[in-house]
């Protein structure tokens, strides 16, 4: 946790977005695998980390903006749970830690609530993502849980996005932290990167770097040959001389704040000439993208300067045709490069994702394309300082992508199909770096990680 005084200055300047009400802040509670005492790793909701601190289960904050006060709902541990559990702190003192003066048990919350609500307070509280959640806000304010998520307040979500995408130099520093992390993690995989080697070698090693040295993973490691899947979270492939293995990790700081790196190695330590030239145009865009970043510049248009890279790579090496700028504009990019160029990260590896894309990357001034592959774009809107993102760029051969194209003749006038079938089993590249927007410009975070070709190929064939 940090010191306590940061999650008070946290709730003030929240406080100061609202005249009246209630704000609510539903903390995690333990989740079973196949039984009740069998659960997986608890992970605290990250807004009400953010405003409340305490990675422990069963606890509820609230923000009373009428009265200025503020309060932490749980449980007592009792004599039962202390043998299992060893030594707990008293409610009371989980609330001091963090600045809240009034604690009480989770047993009176609803009688508060409907108190509350009875004098006509206003409760505002964030969207749902855990189905057992529905349940108990629906039951705290006797709800219907099929419609409680659709009264989340667009006022509390705003207030926080917007405080939340500005990161503190504590913050920061966090994410430094996880990104040497996630340097270990994915410099491990450069080495191990030799035939005979299984994906599921390499995915346990970085998960016990990971929480050897932080809180575990910020998501499933992506560790797969068939980097042409987005997602593939599948780990069964035993490495071959020549393929191309995307390690897309990232670790958690103790603080909570994420990591997310992805590099591609080439399995034996030589790219081939055909990788080396897609991997150069994924390079390069990445490069320029970044270059581009500072405050007031629309992300859009980072992204869309990535896709013309590709565009005109592609073109020079005959997969693509035309005029890149045009090629982009009708989104003939897209069965290369399919997916955003980044997306918001701090406490979450997709930073407030739960509380909905369009307030977290868009805004009014910035509305959501329809376009097959703009639309998959997580962060569109102007960049402000204090921002933190992922830059992350990607040349894809999607075998069942491509036929349904080429059946359709789809944008045929800007891709050469006949040429593209010459790479249909080629994979894919994905290169991601974690970005700071400065008062002037822009900072790469972390220690740099290996991604110049004569690099990764030198980290795959050290013996460190």
């Amino acid at each position: 946790m940090f010191e306590r005084q940061i999650y008070i200055n946290r709730r003030e300047e929240l406080k100061k977005k609202f005249k009246s009400g209630l704000l609510l802040f539903l903390g995690n509670d333990e989740a079973p695998i196949n039984y009740a005492g069998n659960t997986y790793n608890f992970r605290q909701d990250s807004s009400f980390l953010y405003y409340f601190g305490l990675p422990i289960p069963n606890l509820v904050g609230l923000i009373d903006v009428d009265e200025n006060k503020e309060y932490l709902f749980g449980y007592e541990f009792t004599l039962e749970d202390i043998v299992w559990m060893g030594p707990q702190p008293k409610l009371k003192e989980l609330a001091e830690r963090v600045g809240v003066a009034t604690s009480d048990s989770i047993s009176n919350l609803k009688k508060f609530l409907k108190g509350k609500i009875s004098k006509g307070v206003k409760i505002h509280f964030l969207p749902l993502y855990r189905a057992e959640h529905n349940l108990k806000l629906a039951s705290l304010l006797d709800d219907d849980p099929f419609k409680i998520n659709k009264k989340a307040s667009k006022k509390l979500i705003e207030a926080v996005v917007e405080q939340r995408s500005v990161k503190s130099s504590e913050e920061i520093a966090e994410i430094e932290y996880a990104l040497e992390i996630a340097y270990q993690m994915h410099t491990t995989a450069m080495r191990m990167a030799k035939p005979g080697i299984t994906e599921n070698d390499i995915y346990a090693a970085l998960n016990g770097i990971a929480l050897s040295l932080g809180n575990g993973v910020s998501f499933h490691p992506i560790i797969s040959v068939n980097g042409q899947t987005l997602h593939n979270h599948f780990h069964g492939n035993q490495l071959k001389e020549g393929q191309l293995l995307v390690c897309d990790a990232g670790a958690e700081s103790m603080e909570f704040y994420s990591s997310d790196i992805t590099r591609t190695i080439p399995v034996g330590g030589k790219f081939s000439q055909r990788q080396k030239d897609i991997y150069e145009i994924v390079l390069t865009a990445q490069k320029n993208a970044i270059n581009m970043i500072k405050p007031g510049v629309k992300h859009v248009d980072v992204h869309l300067t990535a896709a013309k890279i590709i565009a005109a790579g592609l073109i020079q090496l005959g997969i693509m045709k035309g005029n890149p700028g045009e090629a982009v504009k009708a989104g003939a990019h897209a069965l290369f490069f399919p997916h955003g160029l980044g997306h918001m990260m701090g406490l979450d590896v997709h930073d407030m994702e739960g509380l909905g894309e369009q307030y977290v990357g868009y805004d009014d001034k910035t509305k959501r394309s329809d376009q097959f592959g703009l639309a998959y774009l997580r962060l569109a809107k102007e960049l402000k300082p204090g921002f933190v993102f992922t830059c992350e760029p990607g040349i894809y051969f999607i075998p069942e992508l491509i036929d349904q194209w080429k059946a359709k003749k789809k944008l045929k006038n800007f891709i050469n199909y006949d040429k593209v079938e010459e790479y249909r089993n080629f994979g894919g590249i994905r290169i991601e770096d974690n970005i700071l927007v400065t008062e002037n410009g822009y900072k790469v975070l972390g220690r740099l990680i290996p991604k110049e070709v004569a690099d990764v190929e030198a980290a795959v064939n050290s013996q460190g």
